[in-house]
């Protein structure tokens, strides 16, 4: 009898400190959370800083049809279409305030090459087919500035706001081309607005930072050539492009 007494106070006091043990730990875990080692607490004092940037983008062409499409009858349609591209670049932060930072982010943005996609009621023999698809291959140097807006920095990470501006230089623009029926014609530069949000990660030595971003382009970047059976029914070219990017900085 004594034997199942016994054993019955062992099992209330085994259940009954569960509880607690498992309050304190909760507790002694929190307490570790709050301890965390703060990484480099005096990097917004810094008047400026430098890092790398590698980017992936997806861009295309936001397309505005010329009133010689609805007169065409040999053009049905036009649609814009796109392959990703990388890029790699260098990254200046000037610190303004410990809330805002002016940053510039030139970078060589290669492939994403941009295409129309043409359905066509009349192709010309022997090379035209109904459907016909004509890439523009672009090369391009770009040059953000950009404001970024920073939230508070809670212990080791913080979220940013960006936008600013960007100016391209596409290396591959065929505007001076010489008249060809299959060719669209881009100009060589263009302009453009950036909006986007990032997280910054304090780690002990490195700030490693991703970032998504949009970048719509102002410009007219369409070189028409009234003469060009795939230029003609064009009127306005204007890029678009979404960008991830990861970012590191001392």
């Amino acid at each position: 009898m004594e034997h199942f007494v016994f054993k019955g106070i062992a099992k209330y006091l085994y259940w009954k400190k569960k509880p607690v043990a498992f309050a304190i730990g909760s507790f002694l875990s929190l307490s570790s959370f709050a301890q965390i080692e703060e990484h480099r607490p005096d990097h917004d004092t810094w008047p400026y800083y430098f890092g790398m940037s590698i980017s992936y983008n997806v861009s295309t062409l936001h397309p505005e049809k010329h009133p010689r499409f609805l007169q065409n009858d040999s053009v049905l349609s036009v649609e814009p279409g796109s392959s990703g591209g990388v890029a790699l670049g260098l990254v200046g932060t000037l610190q303004l305030s410990p809330r805002i930072s002016l940053r510039v982010n030139p970078q060589l943005i290669i492939g994403g090459a941009k295409y129309f996609t043409y359905s066509l009621k009349y192709p010309l023999p022997p090379d035209e087919k109904f459907i016909e698809k004509k890439t523009l291959p672009s090369t391009i140097v770009s040059f953000p500035f950009q404001f970024k807006f920073n939230s508070d920095r809670i212990n080791n990470f913080r979220v940013y706001l960006l936008g600013g501006v960007k100016y391209d230089l596409d290396l591959a623009s065929n505007s001076q081309a010489r008249n060809a029926d299959d060719l669209v014609k881009l100009n060589k530069s263009d302009f453009g607005i950036e909006a986007g949000i990032g997280f910054n990660f304090f780690m002990r030595y490195v700030t490693f930072s991703p970032e998504l971003k949009i970048s719509n382009g102002l410009t007219n970047i369409h070189s028409r050539d009234k003469n060009l059976k795939f230029s003609s029914v064009l009127d306005k070219l204007q890029s678009r492009m979404l960008v991830f990017t990861i970012i590191l900085e001392d």
